[in-house]
């Protein structure tokens, strides 16, 4: 049975009408009074993942974006580990006055709760949620020497090797694991998970040919692909979408399949509401500017924002989507 979205139609209404919001209720720019006293120093923006993946890159480009209008650098900190878990647990712990952010994912935010039981925070309870920033569609990639070059192809490759195919991964719990089984359990093939510490060593091993294939957030691997040292068959979104150019959809050749990730911007609970609002009001206006949304495309992300409460909703929906594919794909919790 393929891997379906039945929320994926009400999500994309949802961020719709957050962000509609969040335009009705603004103010002219030139008028928004920046929070007194604040910032006076760099801003901490915590990334739960590697230096290099996806939502390192992510964090990154919006960090560069907002720094002008915030005033002060936003200062990227990597807390790699656990999918994600340790920077989350670093973030929930910080103190909430505007001078730490978290550049969360849907791998830390939502799958990782749901995989590890030793995790000590809650996603809809321990966070201010301040704005999606970019939606990600995940791409399957392979190695250059597969004589593969469709997803059919491949999934055919796949079964004639008897299970001797290795599937590389961000880590256990990782987006890449659960979207990358999810897809071996739909299209009926085999695979050895073999999971590294960080989106970036995942998707090194498939160019080095150390592993085969992966299943990763685009902007971690279409920089490669666009140098030729890696293959990019499929992406994970709706057949007949095209966030990744001419490349097509998983869901053109397995009926149903969708699966992709996003990145949004949090705080730690109990953050003032005038900052939390400025900072709303600064997403939302680079999201608006064209050359964020290119800077996004370049890495196959798709640029966008919310409310907070849409955001929130997103997530919580997120979260029982995550639940169901969790069970078909087979994967326990550890």
């Amino acid at each position: 049975m393929p891997v379906r979205n039945p929320d994926s139609a009400s999500r994309r209404r949802l961020l719709l009408a957050g962000a509609a919001m969040g335009t009705t209720m603004a103010t002219p720019w030139i008028v928004q009074a920046q929070p007194a006293g604040w910032p006076l120093r760099p801003i901490r923006l915590v990334v739960p993942n590697a230096p290099g993946s996806s939502v390192d890159t992510i964090g990154r480009i919006v960090g560069n974006a907002l720094t002008p209008l915030l005033g002060q650098p936003l200062v990227i900190e990597n807390r790699s580990g656990a999918s994600g878990a340790l920077g989350m647990e670093a973030g929930k712990m910080s103190a909430p006055d505007g001078y730490t952010l978290l550049a969360a994912s849907s791998s830390s935010t939502t799958v990782a709760p749901l995989l590890q039981k030793a995790i000590a925070y809650d996603p809809l309870k321990d966070f201010d949620y301040l704005s999606l920033l970019a939606l990600l569609p995940n791409v399957l990639v392979c190695n250059t020497s597969l004589a593969a070059t469709t997803v059919g192809e491949f999934i055919a490759w796949a079964k004639a090797q008897g299970g001797k195919v290795n599937m590389a991964s961000a880590g256990p719990g990782s987006v890449s694991h659960l979207a990358g089984a999810a897809f071996a359990a739909v299209a009926g093939f085999e695979t050895l998970h073999v999971p590294y510490k960080g989106g970036s060593q995942s998707v090194a091993s498939v160019v080095s040919g150390e592993t085969h294939w992966t299943l990763t957030p685009a902007p971690a691997a279409m920089g490669l692909v666009k140098g030729g040292r890696l293959r990019a068959l499929g992406h994970s979104m709706a057949a007949g979408s095209q966030p990744l150019g001419s490349i097509p959809a998983i869901a053109e050749t397995l009926r149903g399949f969708e699966f992709s990730s996003w990145v949004g911007l949090l705080a730690p609970s109990g953050l003032p509401a005038p900052v939390a609002d400025f900072v709303r009001r600064s997403v939302s206006r680079v999201v608006a500017a064209g050359t964020l949304r290119e800077s996004f495309a370049m890495h196959g992300a798709v640029a966008t924002d919310s409310t907070g409460d849409a955001f929130h909703a997103f997530v919580a929906r997120d979260i029982e989507f995550t639940r169901k594919a969790i069970r078909l794909a087979g994967v326990q919790a550890e």
